[in-house]
């Protein structure tokens, strides 16, 4: 029987490079390397653009995934969002339209998607509005039958998160990144990608 080859195109801002980590391989690698499988082979292509919102990763997420994907292969996407569009004075209503425009795009040509959302920072207020970004993230996500990793609510109080933060100017380091590649694991990831569990 032939293996299983997902190809996976990745796209999101710098977290999604691994941007804070010292062992530079962010959240996605360490996902991507704890999915080896028998049963399938996987192909993997960040393409992560610094200080990027939705209306960016909107405008040029399918001609650069269009360029990773192959026809004798499985296409998945994976968005990782950010909370960009924040500085960026997007409204919320166009935050939800430009990721509703990105799922549809990727509907019609019938790749599956998986959308991480935007975690928090160590601003109280500035936090609020990443939740309710990221609260409307997922709903856009779930009303087109796609997988939404929520990572705001689980991190936002977590102690060894906020510590990485405030040791790392900020941006989350090796262990924060860590821990965003834990719920990522364990948030669907193998069952997006319809392969079993590891033991």
């Amino acid at each position: 029987m032939e293996q299983r080859r997902i190809r996976i195109a990745a796209v999101g801002d710098e977290l999604l490079a691994g941007v804070g980590d010292p062992r530079a391989m962010g959240w996605f690698g360490r996902v991507i390397s704890q999915t080896s499988n028998q049963a399938a082979f996987l192909e993997s292509f960040p393409m992560a653009a610094p200080d990027e919102g939705t209306e960016a990763l909107a405008s040029r997420w399918q001609q650069e995934a269009d360029r990773r994907f192959g026809e004798s292969r499985e296409n998945r996407l994976v968005i990782g969002l950010s909370d960009r569009d924040l500085d960026l004075e997007i409204s919320p209503a166009r935050s939800r339209l430009n990721l509703a425009n990105i799922l549809d795009g990727a509907a019609q040509l019938g790749v599956k998607a998986f959308v991480v959302g935007p975690p928090p920072g160590l601003d109280a207020a500035r936090n609020k509005r990443v939740g309710e970004l990221s609260a409307a993230y997922g709903d856009v996500t779930s009303r087109r039958k796609h997988t939404y990793v929520d990572t705001f609510t689980p991190l936002l109080n977590h102690e060894q998160w906020r510590t990485d933060l405030a040791s790392n100017e900020g941006m989350p380091g090796q262990a924060g990144h860590g821990l965003i590649a834990w719920l990522v694991l364990h948030r669907g990831w193998f069952n997006w990608l319809d392969l079993p569990e590891p033991a």
